[in-house]
């Protein structure tokens, strides 16, 4: 009866792994730029004395989903997003190098670039800072540009370039704070061809209706193992009343 219980358990506890994952993707469904995570089961063999007769499920994680989000237009001048593949690149809270897609920016109080996280946004010195203007703008190229105070209209100056990479997918990884960094933390090279579209936001590229029909499915298939489990314990205690003295 054991395993049958422990085929059953790890099943179970495999189903809320995917579960939570699956939740969290639906979870920011209206996060800007988010990339959905994927899961994947398969079969793990248990090793060690005596024969190879039992095998368990496991959940492992296999990778995100590399596919764009749609672009929204809002008109707001501190909105980009990326034409297609990179990535901006952005000061993480450790002060090391990560990436990202969300393109919702704002100025802090002392005129630093920032996304809405609260990290800082890079160009090719460190930190983009802006001083005190009266219009500001991002090209397609990154550059950011203003009207200072006290100037006229007609004169603008670029304060800096946004960091644009563009590294291939399967060098990334994501981490707890969802940005997303380089194998060996090595900082990327940036990317010329990376464009951006101003006064544009990507949206998240979890498919709603998709993540809930994987809810669902992944409820049920707990049941099952939950039922599973039952059924070995009902077995062994009709196992043990056969095995009673009359």
């Amino acid at each position: 009866m054991d395993r049958l219980v422990y085929v059953a358990m790890s099943g179970a506890k495999e189903i809320l792994n995917a579960q939570a994952a699956n939740n969290a993707n639906l979870a920011n469904a209206n996060t800007i730029g988010f990339r959905a995570d994927l899961t994947a089961f398969q079969t793990q063999q248990v090793t060690g004395a005596g024969l190879p007769s039992r095998a368990y499920a496991t959940d492992t994680s296999a990778g995100w989903d590399a596919s764009s989000g749609v672009l929204q237009h809002t008109g707001q001048p501190l909105d980009v997003a990326i034409k297609g593949a990179g990535w901006l690149a952005v000061q993480a809270s450790d002060g090391t190098e990560a990436y990202t897609r969300a393109g919702d920016l704002h100025l802090d109080p002392s005129g630093v670039l920032m996304t809405a996280a609260g990290n800082a946004v890079l160009g090719d010195s460190g930190p983009i800072t802006v001083p005190p203007e009266t219009a500001i703008n991002i090209g397609g190229d990154g550059s950011v540009s203003i009207v200072g105070q006290g100037q006229p209209a007609t004169s603008i100056s670029t304060v800096g370039r946004i960091k644009l990479v563009n590294p291939p997918a399967a060098s990334l990884t994501r981490g707890a704070d969802g940005l997303f960094r380089s194998t060996g933390d090595t900082p990327v090279v940036a990317d010329a061809s990376v464009k951006l579209e101003p006064g544009t936001l990507e949206s998240s590229n979890v498919n709603i209706a998709e993540s809930m029909a994987n809810m669902i499915e992944l409820a049920r298939s707990y049941e099952v193992q939950v039922k599973a489990m039952k059924a070995a314990e009902d077995n062994a205690a009709q196992s043990s009343k056969l095995l009673q003295p009359s």
